[in-house]
């Protein structure tokens, strides 16, 4: 079982920035992807930025430019700062992992953007 703990959202004002973790935890050989999804208001999943084996990167095309994820391979955890984040963003963030080739989900936080 592998679990994945976020950490760092809240409120923010528009235009402002926070930073979001996700820390794997559990008994695992390998951890293939870290990154994070946000739930748009249809429900969908969306990726926001993805850390992959080897230390290749994916992004939204909406955050290129302003956030860069990063990894701390010996605390299996990854960092994503939002910068200028905008009201009409999707709220409702998740981490997300693959996993010895499964695939796991955070629980999720929430990023207020206030005006």
């Amino acid at each position: 079982q592998v679990n994945l703990v976020e950490s760092g959202g809240g409120l923010v004002q528009a235009g402002g920035s926070l930073r979001l973790s996700c820390a794997a935890s559990g008994i695992f050989v390998h951890i293939n992807s870290l990154g994070w999804y946000r739930q748009t208001p249809g429900k969908q999943l969306e990726l926001v930025a993805n850390l992959l084996n080897g230390g290749r990167t994916e992004y939204a095309d909406s955050v290129k430019g302003r956030s860069t994820i990063s990894g701390d391979h010996h605390k299996n955890t990854v960092y994503l700062p939002m910068n200028s984040l905008k009201r009409e963003e999707p709220d409702r963030y998740y981490c997300s992992a693959v996993v010895d080739r499964l695939k796991y989900w955070g629980q999720g936080t929430q990023v207020t953007v206030s005006s």
